[in-house]
């Protein structure tokens, strides 16, 4: 059972259409085109460097609180996660598949909004009283530009961002698939879910790496798996919704069936924001994560940060949006009459062609919705300590846990646009930041290349 309120969900919506329409999408796209052309396209120059990095390299001996590896499992725990599935789910019912076109775009430029993040973080990251890494947006916009209001507004909407995105959205989309499957209440779904966060919270980043590092190879390889096995059973479809993600996003998307058609504006705004909520790139959240890596330099961690943009959307979303594509299931009912929507229209997807497909995607709700929750418990953490100090985090981990349990409560028309609000209002502060410091970024960067260019001629 969930809960909502008619009137509540319409004001949401109306913040959300303001807060996506144009303003931050303008904001995003045109500080992802500068860094893109001044750092010379190096998100396509240097994926294949990077990705190397993210999966062979490790510098335990260097200063940091967690590998590098934990680090990129930590932030993917968030990215590959619910909005990879439900997000985009969600997405495609709110603005067609031509919305999937435009979240492509954004993680594209996105890849080097995530690099710039990443190597401001550990340029400007600081050891606190008990001798852990803190960085991310409030440390670089406070230390890099001495904006301190700044630095505490992106505090707090990242530490309401944690209760909302990082938080409701998965218990709620962990509970409806629990529900969808196992008719599980979801209210029992709520409560393991806050003891099961509380029993890994409580020890640090160092439990939440280990977590994540183990949790997202897995659940990460069991997913995308299921879907090529789909994909390769409909594969004379994937032609077909190609030119279909591509021509909706500028045509906008007729009715089929339940499904009552977007227009060009909806698919761009569900496309930006879901993208967002996805790949994280120019969110601010990600380089919390990134601030506390082992890493000799700042460039070799904002490389491998920057892959997970591509791992979370190019790769993972994109499986996802093809098998709804392919599988023919949007505008489909559920057994209460309405339109399938989030991670019940997955699962109906998945069992189209594979028995027990609902059960896998079921389980990579589960897993990553889990993962999500941890990894976003940390975010919240280092924005709470920021603004508080570190004698207010037991009570904030309490207040966390608690909202696990709401978030299984609500309705997923509740839980979305407060997710894409909270997102939004987190983003605004780190852009800001982050084009005042594009000349460190730029100057950074070309030192770093420099350096990656005498390392390769030294082998």
């Amino acid at each position: 059972m969930t809960y909502t309120s008619d009137k509540l969900i319409h004001f949401l919506n109306l913040i959300d259409a303001w807060l996506w329409g144009r303003f931050l999408i303008i904001i995003m796209v045109a500080l992802g085109i500068y860094l893109t052309f001044r750092l010379k396209g190096m998100q396509f120059r240097y994926l294949g460097y990077a990705l190397k990095l993210a999966f062979s390299r490790h510098d335990e001996k260097a200063e940091g609180d967690i590998s590098q590896f934990q680090s990129l499992m930590t932030a993917l725990a968030a990215t590959i996660g619910i909005g990879s599935i439900a997000g985009v789910a969600t997405a495609i019912v709110g603005g067609g598949l031509g919305a999937i076109f435009w979240m492509w775009i954004i993680a594209l430029f996105g890849m080097v909004t995530k690099f710039a993040e990443a190597l401001l973080a550990v340029k400007y990251r600081e050891v606190d009283h008990r001798g852990q890494m803190c960085g991310g947006p409030m440390y670089y916009i406070r230390r890099g530009l001495n904006w301190k209001i700044l630095a505490g507004a992106f505090a707090i909407f990242g530490a309401l961002s944690a209760f909302a995105g990082g938080n409701m959205t998965q218990s709620n989309s962990i509970a409806d698939a629990m529900f969808d499957l196992f008719q599980v209440p979801h209210l029992w779904t709520g409560i393991v879910l806050a003891i099961a966060t509380a029993a890994v919270i409580l020890g640090g980043i160092g439990s939440i790496g280990k977590v994540c590092a183990y949790l997202v190879p897995v659940m990460a390889s069991m997913y995308i798996v299921g879907g090529l096995i789909i994909l390769i059973y409909h594969y004379k479809m994937i032609p077909a919704c190609f030119l279909e993600i591509c021509t909706t996003a500028f045509t906008g998307q007729a009715m089929r069936g339940g499904f009552v058609g977007a227009s060009i504006i909806a698919a761009l705004q569900f496309g930006v924001a879901r993208g967002v909520s996805s790949n994280e790139a120019g969110l601010g959240s990600a380089p919390i994560a990134a601030a506390a890596a082992k890493t000799d330099v700042p460039g070799r961690q904002a490389l491998i940060s920057m892959t997970g943009v591509f791992l979370s959307t190019m790769i993972v979303c994109s499986i996802t949006a093809l098998v709804i594509c392919t599988s023919n299931v949007l505008g489909d009912f559920d057994s209460m009459g309405r339109v399938l929507n989030g991670a019940p229209l997955v699962m109906k997807a998945f069992r189209s062609v594979l028995p027990g497909g609902g059960h896998i995607v079921a389980v990579g709700v589960i897993l990553f919705g889990f993962s999500t929750i941890v990894g976003w418990a940390y975010y919240g953490e280092k924005c709470i300590e920021y603004l508080f100090g570190e004698g207010i985090l037991i009570y904030y981990r309490a207040i966390f846990c608690l909202i696990v349990l709401v978030g299984a409560l609500l309705s997923i028309d509740v839980v979305w646009p407060i997710v894409d609000i909270m997102n939004g209002l987190m983003a605004l502060p780190n852009l800001i930041g982050l084009f005042a410091l594009s000349g460190i970024i730029i100057a950074e960067s070309r030192s770093f290349f420099d350096l990656v260019k005498k390392e390769k001629l030294q082998k």
